[in-house]
């Protein structure tokens, strides 16, 4: 089934998803008959079309040279890293748990790394004993791995997570530059790559993540170039090749009104300096880029029911039986400091003229569970679904679930 694109305008955000009548697609299917097909709401389905399309608009706008990817904490969803598996060039885990869904996907043990300021050693032992690359955050791993290779008999691979000595400019969470609990401080690198090679662990690169959610070509380049730089500065201490250089990514995704969509092409055109870089001063080294909630945030949705209308005081409100426990970032809970809304529709009534300004609110007990205030939307009433967009990331791994223990709901990859 083919629809028509929706637009930015209807919804204050743009999405990739198609309407047809008045129904919104997901994976060709109309809305209602995908809840139908799901049992019950609230759920999340993710497109893997959508999925698809967007790592082959990275190819094409990013060099050649760039190996591609996914960071599985952006989604976890095990059919979503099985998709994701077989498109990108990598796999990028934040723990353990992590780590064996990856494995359990069919993920090449050589092309998963493991970042984290926390690992237990446990977590280090179980990554020693798959062959995965370790990024190094903390001078307190280094014996733990080598306690670890030489007792499995397996040579530790290990990456040196850099805290750069600069910031990204223009991204939502930044990663690195200042005090930051993420990786090794620019000025403290050297002593680690020292004990590094005493300790015979396999170095293999560098991990450099400034910052995240970032729309602006120009900075996402101007930072890849520092790093590079960083990176030729820091390999005069390194105990052997850089095989490895992680750039990290940083690649957002709009959420609000206002926000324009990330140049991708142009994006692609700046990193091809930063290659050429990159290339002249590691000739053996893989040059990767790490994206997650680029990868899958704008795949996903998140769908509840409207079971109540209430009218307050001459304010319209639509009672749903999702909330914050499902989509805590959709409540505004999880990073923002003033709230927003999300991109927001009725999916059975999609285009309908008659729009209304009113509140989407879920179950819970608490006047924080809001999913849209004072928002434009058809007229609608109890029956109708809510839909929730840019829901690919950070969605349900990153919501309190088990909150008035309402139940948790369905992941779908269609």
């Amino acid at each position: 089934m083919k629809g028509r694109p929706l637009t930015a305008s209807a919804q204050h955000a743009p999405t990739p998803f198609q309407v047809s009548g008045n129904e919104l697609l997901v994976g060709d299917v109309p809305i209602s008959r995908l809840a139908a097909r799901v049992g019950r709401t609230p759920f999340y389905a993710y497109d893997r079309g959508l999925l698809s399309q967007r790592v082959s608009e990275l190819r094409a706008a990013l060099p050649a040279e760039v190996c591609l990817h996914y960071a599985m904490k952006a989604n976890p969803m095990p059919a979503v890293v099985q998709h994701m598996v077989r498109l990108v060039d990598g796999i990028d885990v934040a723990s353990g748990g992590e780590l064996k869904i990856a494995l359990d996907a069919g993920a090449d043990p050589m092309e998963i790394s493991f970042a984290g300021p926390g690992k237990s050693a446990d977590e280090l032992v179980q990554a020693v004993a798959a062959g995965i690359l370790i990024n190094v955050e903390s001078p307190r791993e280094l014996p733990i791995l080598s306690d670890a290779s030489a007792r499995l008999g397996v040579p530790a691979r290990v990456a040196v997570r850099v805290n750069p000595d600069f910031e990204i400019k223009g991204s939502r969470m930044r990663m690195g530059g200042g005090s930051k609990q993420f990786g090794v401080d620019v000025e403290q690198v050297a002593s680690v790559l020292e004990e590094i090679g005493a300790r015979r662990l396999e170095f293999e690169g560098f991990h450099l993540f400034a910052g995240s959610q970032n729309l602006d070509a120009r900075s996402i380049c101007e930072a890849q170039r520092r790093a590079v730089e960083l990176a030729i500065r820091l390999a005069e201490s390194a105990p052997n090749t850089v095989k490895s250089l992680n750039l990290g990514g940083g690649f957002g995704i709009p959420y609000f009104p206002g926000e324009q969509p990330l140049d991708l092409q142009a994006a692609g055109e700046g990193m091809q300096a930063v290659v050429a870089e990159a290339r002249r001063a590691f000739p053996e080294a893989k040059l990767i880029i790490e994206l997650g909630r680029y990868l899958v945030g704008e795949a996903g949705v998140y769908v509840c029911r409207i079971v109540d209308r209430k009218v307050s005081r001459g304010r319209v409100f639509l009672v749903t039986d999702g909330g914050l426990h499902h989509q805590l970032a959709a409540s505004g809970n999880f990073g923002q400091v003033i709230r927003r809304n999300y991109p927001v529709a009725i999916g059975n009534r999609m285009g309908a003229p008659d729009l209304e300004t009113v509140s989407v609110v879920g179950p819970l007990c608490t006047p924080l569970d809001l999913l849209a205030e004072q928002m434009p939307l058809p007229a609608a009433g109890p029956g109708d679904l809510v839909v929730v967009f840019q829901s690919g990331a950070y969605g349900y791994s990153a919501s309190p679930r088990d909150f008035l223990s309402h139940p948790h709901p369905p992941e779908v990859l269609v």
